[in-house]
């Protein structure tokens, strides 16, 4: 039995928003919580959603989750400044390398690697343009400067780009197995006999 594109676009779409709604509310995890995956979330979507409305959807999605969970839930809005509207910017660099790497995607190794390279890369970039804007346009620091600001790149950068390649490397090695294993069903080799 094949799933249809749509049937698949739909299990991917609901797929990374319940891992967003689970995981958004606590930015760092604890023993209740798993870490946020939003950075994975918007680049698994690029590589797999790629439709620009799904962006634009995801991107409200997790507006509306920290409303939610500063209104209701008591976290914290200490990052919500100025530079929040540059969330949006950090998550595209996300998507759309995500967007990018998508053709080039294939079951094997070497292409499984090229995608978290990728997304090694357009983590990076995201951390970097969430980051420099909370740093200096954010107001929450008197008398912002290069060389504090690089320590604190360097404090928090490590930790988000890690955890974003975590869940990637999860949902890669998924992609794997559901690409070996589709290869070695009945219908592929009823498809490759008759062709």
């Amino acid at each position: 039995m094949t799933i249809s594109r749509g049937s698949r676009f739909a299990v991917l779409s609901l797929g990374l928003v319940a891992v967003m709604v689970a995981t958004r509310f606590k930015h760092f995890g604890d023993v209740l919580h798993l870490p946020d995956a939003s950075m994975a979330v918007f680049f698994l979507g690029g590589m797999y959603l790629r439709r620009h409305a799904m962006f634009v959807l995801l991107v409200l999605l997790a507006v509306a989750l920290d409303w939610v969970s500063i209104r209701y839930a008591g976290v914290s809005d200490f990052c919500v400044t100025a530079a929040y509207a540059f969330l949006p910017l950090a998550y595209a660099a996300l998507w759309y390398a995500g967007r990018w790497y998508a053709p080039r995607l294939r079951g094997r190794v070497g292409s499984l690697v090229g995608a978290f390279a990728v997304a090694w890369m357009a983590a990076c970039v995201s951390f970097a343009i969430s980051n420099g804007s909370f740093y200096w346009l954010g107001g929450r620091y008197a008398h912002p400067h290069v060389g504090e600001y690089l320590a604190r790149l360097w404090q928090w950068g490590p930790l988000f780009v890690r955890t974003t390649l975590s869940y990637v490397a999860v949902a890669l090695v998924s992609h794997a197995i559901c690409a070996r294993i589709a290869a070695h069903s009945p219908a592929t080799h009823q498809h490759e006999v008759g062709a």
